[in-house]
């Protein structure tokens, strides 16, 4: 079993909020009943979703890229910087997507650096009932310091 980091985070939660083009209606709808949840929280979105959320709530929200333009692979990197708390993403899983190695990387990021993932309503309105969206919690993070000073064979041939 590898070792294990604990990140402390506070009751301050940085939350980065995603939907497909079909599942926007959902989340918008499912942000504007937890307003004043998510109020109390540092919000960001992928463009489309954000411009929209923040359209719709009245509330700051931090905007970055479409989805398709970059804005997962942004949500990602900052997921493994240790700079988000929660994935909220609600997916399309009968709509093919144009960027759909970007969304599967975003979840497979998500899991490495065990963030938890809502992706649908129900999987939200459980995250947020939970006691520790408003309470300090000590994330376990995986050390992956064994994984970064793995032996690395020079001699292997890459062109295969």
């Amino acid at each position: 079993m590898e070792d294990v980091l604990k990140k402390e985070l506070s009751s301050r939660k940085t939350i980065a909020l995603v939907a497909h083009d079909n599942k926007k209606k959902d989340l918008i709808e499912w942000a504007k009943y937890n307003k004043d949840s998510l109020a109390s929280h540092n919000i960001l979105a992928t463009g489309t979703t954000g411009t929209l959320l923040e359209q719709s709530l009245g509330i700051k929200i931090n905007k970055l890229q479409s989805g398709p333009l970059g804005g997962d692979l942004q949500i990602g990197a900052m997921i493994s910087q240790s700079e988000i708390d929660l994935l909220i993403f609600f997916w399309d899983p009968l709509e093919a997507q144009p960027h759909d190695p970007d969304v599967k990387a975003l979840l497979r990021i998500a899991v490495v650096w065990n963030i938890p993932i809502a992706c649908n309503r129900a999987s939200a309105d459980f995250i947020f009932s939970s006691p520790l969206m408003t309470s300090e919690y000590a994330r376990i993070m995986p050390d992956y310091d064994n994984y970064r000073k793995r032996r690395i064979d020079s001699g292997r041939s890459y062109s295969e």
